[in-house]
Parts: C-alpha cells; sequence; structure tokens
C-alpha cells in the first residue's frame, strides 16, 4: 500500500541547514501580512533594483523553488535528484519576450539548447515551453477571441480563424508556428517529451490547437509532445475527451499532462469584470471529482494516452497507483509519469519513487528577473491552496524531529 508519510525518504536529498531554511520560507509564506507585502514588494524592487534584491531572492524564495540562473547550476540539482530515482523536467523560466522577435527567436533558440542538454543526461526526460515565450500575447488572444465564434471543433475553429486574419498577422503566426516545429523536430530526434504549458483562458484556444498540430505530427509513434489540461475549468475534462477521440480519429498518441491550475484568482477577476461566466469550477470538490475523472479517463486508455499526472494531491496521486494496481499496470509503464513542483511535495515525489514509479520534479532555471512571475505564482499558490504551506511545514518539522531523536 503506498503511503506518503514517510519524511525520511522525502527529505534524504536535504541537508539540516537546507531544511530549516525551507521551515523559515514557508513560516513566512504562511504569514499574510509578509506574504502579502513582500508579493508587492518584489516587482517593484527588482524594477528599480534596490540593494540586496537580488542576493535576498537569490537566497530564499529562488533556491527552494528553482534549480539555478544557468543550465550548469541547474545540473547540481538535476544530479542529486537523479541519486534518488527521481527525473526532471527543465524549465526555462522565459513567459513572455520584451524584445518582440528577437526575443522570441532567442527564447526559442534557449528553448532547444535546453533539449540538447537534456538529451546528454540519463535522468531529464522532459522539459517544458511556454507559447508565450515564442509569440506576441496580442495575437494569441486575438485569435483565441475569433475562435469563440463558432461552435465546430477546435481544428475547424483554427483554420477557419487563421484564414481571416491580416497578412502581416498571418506572416506572424506562421513564425511562430515555425518556431514550434523547430523546438519538435529535435525534440523528437533527441527523445525528449515537450511540455506545452497551459495559458490563460482568454489565449488558450490557440495553444490547444498549436499543440494539436504538433501532436498530430510528432506522435504518430511516440509521446513528444504533450498539452497542459488545467483541471480546474469546467470544461476541461471534456476536451480531454474530445482530443482523444481526435487523436483516434488522427492516429496519434495524445500526450496528456493533468494539473488543476495556476490562474485561479486572476481568471475569477476578469470574468467577474467583463460578465462572463466564470471558467473556473464551482468549487474544490468539483474539481478534485474532474481531476481524479480525467488520471481515471487517461489510465484506462494508455495505448493511445501518455499521460503526466501532475499534482500535489495525495489523494490524486494515491488513487493513479491503485488504478495502477488494480489493473496489473507496471507503475513504471512508457505512458505514465507522476511530477510535483521543486520545492514542494517532497513526500509524495520521493515516496513515489522509491515505490518503482517513474517521477519528476519540474525544476524551471534562468535569471532571477526571468522567473519572478513564477516565483510569485508559487508564493501565490502556496498561500491560496488550503494548508499547502501547512502540510509542508508539518513534514519539515516532522523530519526535523525525527532526525533530532535518531
Amino acid at each position: 500500500m503506498m503511503s506518503f508519510d514517510n519524511t525520511e525518504f522525502a527529505f534524504a536529498y536535504k541537508s539540516d541547514k537546507e531544511l530549516k531554511r525551507a521551515q523559515f520560507l514557508f513560516s513566512s509564506m504562511g504569514n499574510s501580512f509578509l506574504l502579502h507585502s513582500g508579493l508587492k514588494l518584489m516587482p517593484i524592487a527588482m524594477k528599480f533594483r534596490f540593494p540586496f534584491t537580488k542576493s535576498l531572492i537569490r537566497q530564499t524564495i529562488f533556491k527552494q523553488f528553482v534549480g539555478g540562473e544557468t543550465l550548469q547550476q541547474t545540473a547540481v540539482v538535476a544530479d542529486k535528484l537523479g541519486q534518488y530515482n527521481v527525473q526532471v523536467i527543465l524549465d526555462y523560466g522565459v513567459e513572455g519576450g520584451n524584445d518582440g522577435e528577437t526575443g522570441y527567436e532567442q527564447a526559442t533558440q534557449e528553448f532547444i539548447n535546453v533539449i540538447n542538454y537534456a538529451a546528454t543526461q540519463t535522468n531529464i526526460p522532459f522539459m517544458s515551453i511556454k507559447v508565450t515565450g515564442i509569440v506576441r500575447f496580442e495575437l494569441l488572444e486575438k485569435i483565441d477571441s475569433a475562435m469563440h465564434s463558432s461552435e465546430t471543433t477546435l481544428m475547424k475553429r483554427y483554420y477557419k480563424v487563421i484564414s481571416m486574419l491580416s497578412i502581416e498577422e498571418q506572416d506572424e503566426w506562421q513564425r511562430a508556428v515555425n518556431r514550434m516545429i523547430r523546438i519538435c523536430e529535435i525534440a523528437s530526434r533527441k527523445n525528449i517529451g515537450v511540455l506545452v504549458d497551459a495559458e490563460e483562458t482568454w489565449i488558450q484556444d490557440p495553444v490547444d490547437a498549436l499543440t494539436v498540430l504538433m501532436m498530430d505530427t510528432y506522435n504518430k509513434e511516440k509521446a513528444v509532445v504533450y498539452n497542459t489540461i488545467q483541471l480546474y475549468r469546467h470544461d476541461r475534462l471534456r476536451f480531454l475527451k474530445d482530443c482523444y477521440e481526435a487523436a483516434t480519429e488522427r492516429q496519434f498518441i495524445l500526450g496528456a499532462k493533468l494539473v488543476r491550475g495556476a490562474y485561479m484568482d486572476k481568471e475569477r477577476r476578469r470574468a467577474a469584470e467583463l460578465g462572463y461566466p466564470s471558467p473556473i469550477q464551482p468549487d474544490k470538490e468539483t474539481c478534485d471529482h474532474d481531476y481524479n475523472d480525467a488520471v481515471e479517463f487517461c489510465i484506462e486508455q494508455l495505448q493511445q494516452i501518455a499521460v503526466i499526472i501532475a499534482s500535489h494531491n495525495e489523494r490524486s496521486n494515491l488513487y493513479a497507483t491503485q488504478l495502477l494496481d488494480e489493473k496489473a499496470i507496471p507503475h513504471n509503464h512508457p505512458h505514465i509519469h507522476f511530477s510535483q513542483l521543486y520545492g514542494m511535495s517532497d513526500n509524495i515525489t520521493f515516496n513515489l519513487a522509491r515505490s518503482g514509479c517513474s517521477v519528476s520534479k519540474y525544476l524551471p532555471f534562468g535569471p532571477i528577473k526571468d522567473v519572478v512571475p513564477y516565483l510569485l505564482r508559487r508564493a501565490q499558490e502556496n498561500s491560496s491552496v488550503s494548508g499547502q504551506t501547512g502540510r509542508e511545514l508539518g513534514l519539515i518539522k516532522r523530519e526535523m524531529d525525527r532526525r533530532k531523536i535518531s
């Protein structure tokens, strides 16, 4: 019977000093005044280059949730995780280019560099990209808005809208498609999976369409490209099943990374401000139900679906392992993978690895100024997810007490 209670396994890779630092950080994040003050001050301090800001961030939240500023620094962390049979999903932390086409080209090359590096390592089977790193946000927004005008299938809506863009916009979009092709082409050759991150709902449709296009090309014989399905959206379970039908019809392997989601407060606030129905589930119970249904659906269709269960929810991870056991599917089946964010839920990751599951840490890297948006989301996530900070603190304290006794 799988258990996530063993803190000795969970924190074996952390020294006493690292545990104390994590305890201090999560305690600070559990203080609402300190957290909200920090969330407001961090972007301002970075923008105006306040003294010691980078050093403070580097030694606290950055060190907890990020592998390093460069691939070389991140390799140290990846190697350490590998010693405990934990794999790595590498993520170059760029979120939207500020330098136009030049910035998008630079990001594309960095993604390719990550793939080339991952291919030289034994425990880095995946890398992650954000489409907002290679194409203008406003263009995605325009395409998405136009795609809502029809009730036909995703791809029919996509082709119709693209044909209606101006010549300049069509050229701009084609450059983005070409960047995606370059990334997926080399990933396919190097046998590295490409995980396409989810975005806000108002730009997600063209991201979905682009990802399906890539899967239709590169997932014919193996899973190379994975889409991210945010189950805190009430329409995503149906979307997952529609994608499965498309994969069956087009004869490609559907790559699906199942997450709950990262933009809940922003999504609800925007829906209220603009007067449209919220895309977010009405409550946590409904979200959990859809998530576990999605896990079950994917495991039932493992011939056609390669799934990454990317969750910090102990019950969802436990449910997945129980389904595998019931169906006599090995925990390291090539189409099943588990993942948690670096710096969080070590009790899940390392106990899954101990039981023989294929499991990874999502490991971002990049200059501090580029990963600040990611760090802000991690801090907000720990405050908004019920009990997350308390759970992390409780596990750390239990391990520190265990070490004192032993």
